[in-house]
């Protein structure tokens, strides 16, 4: 199953972590990095066509700022960013000009891809790069964004970039071997395919003493679930092994391969499960979920149990069973203070065209 959907991926988003970017001084690492793209432009030469989202501005702009830990204050942090982005980008224009290729920056706050004109524009710019040859470069816009703006990881943004577009692959390159099974004991063992992500896969997930990272294994099995729901697989190795998107695209078990949903999310679905910070929640009870999840119904206000807001309606909201589990979103026909109006004249709280089960 791995073999056959990774070869048939014509198009694919790589995520390059900082640990596979820079070296221990936090400077860009040339060496590696010019190994990376020279796996990558082979796999141009395969025909596929790639857009990379890239850490490393934050570590680069360490190095050049001579800072040895990840800054705290909100203004170094995108003061450093600022800094390191131009040598990354400076970096990787140099790099993928010597093999007759040109590359296109894309600096993406939340906001641009939840906002609909605005995600469908920086679509539309993917898009377009993708068509004239260049190979797109994505960041987060960490010179500008702060909390409510951020994504909060480039594992996230990787996810949310390859839904944008989307592809058909999302690799992600980082320092482990893949998804590790009893990680640090000696029964440590890679897991070469994830058909679904349960609460055995999640306990596997570690976080990161990396200064420079700001994720671990946690953030990448988050952005798995966002993969695999959209229909798309998800690829973790390791991105210092120099042959490791070749044997990738080759289907040689190396690596951790997340399967996707045999029935992903379209466009609009997707735009409101994933792409969107919930204001509050409802919830259901067990009859409701059941009409939901199996019957395609809308909800009305009958089936809820519980409310908790602020949320305004046309804003998004978790839907929650009873033991409190989400288990779908969907935006609201109204705001949260004319629940006692909704269930008063049974009006229709979130439509089934606007609701998306997870």
């Amino acid at each position: 199953m791995r073999a056959s959907l990774i070869k048939k991926a014509d198009r694919m988003v790589i995520k390059l972590g900082t640990g596979v970017l820079t070296d221990a001084r936090n400077h860009p690492d040339l060496n590696q990095m010019e190994t990376l793209v020279s796996q990558l432009v082979a796999l141009r030469k395969l025909g596929k066509e790639i857009v990379i989202v890239s850490s490393g501005a934050v570590g680069a702009g360490m190095g050049s700022m001579g800072w040895e830990r990840r800054p705290r204050t909100l203004a170094d942090l995108q003061a450093c960013a600022a800094v390191g982005q131009t040598r990354l980008m400076h970096t990787y224009s140099d790099l993928f000009s010597k093999h007759g290729l040109s590359v296109g920056q894309v600096l993406l706050t939340h906001a641009d891809l939840k906002h609909h004109e605005r995600h469908l524009n920086a679509r539309n710019t993917l898009t377009a790069l993708l068509d004239r040859d260049f190979i797109p470069i994505v960041n987060e816009n960490d010179a500008v964004s702060f909390t409510e703006l951020k994504f909060g990881d480039n594992d996230t943004l990787s996810a949310l970039v390859a839904c944008l577009i989307p592809v058909e692959l999302l690799v992600i390159l980082t320092t482990a071997d893949g998804l590790i099974e009893d990680f640090a004991t000696p029964e440590a063992k890679r897991i070469s395919e994830v058909e679904q992500i349960d609460e055995r896969i999640m306990a596997m997930a570690r976080g990161t003493t990396s200064v420079t990272a700001t994720g671990g294994m946690t953030t990448k099995i988050e952005a798995a679930k966002i993969a695999v729901r959209s229909g798309i697989p998800m690829f973790i190795g390791p991105g210092r092994n120099a042959t490791i998107l070749r044997d990738m695209a080759e289907g040689a078990d190396v690596g951790t391969v997340f399967l996707p949903s045999k029935k992903g999310l379209k466009g609009r679905k997707r735009w409101i499960a994933f792409f969107h910070r919930p204001k509050g929640s409802l919830t259901v009870d067990q009859g409701a979920k059941l009409a939901l999840r199996e019957n395609g119904k809308s909800l009305l206000p009958g089936g809820v149990t519980d409310i908790e807001g602020p949320f305004q309606s046309g804003e998004v909201v978790r839907l929650l069973d009873e033991e409190g589990t989400e288990f779908a979103r969907g935006i609201a026909e109204s705001d949260s203070a004319s629940f006692q109006t909704w269930k008063d004249h049974g009006e229709e709280i979130i439509h089934r065209d606007n609701l998306v089960i997870l």
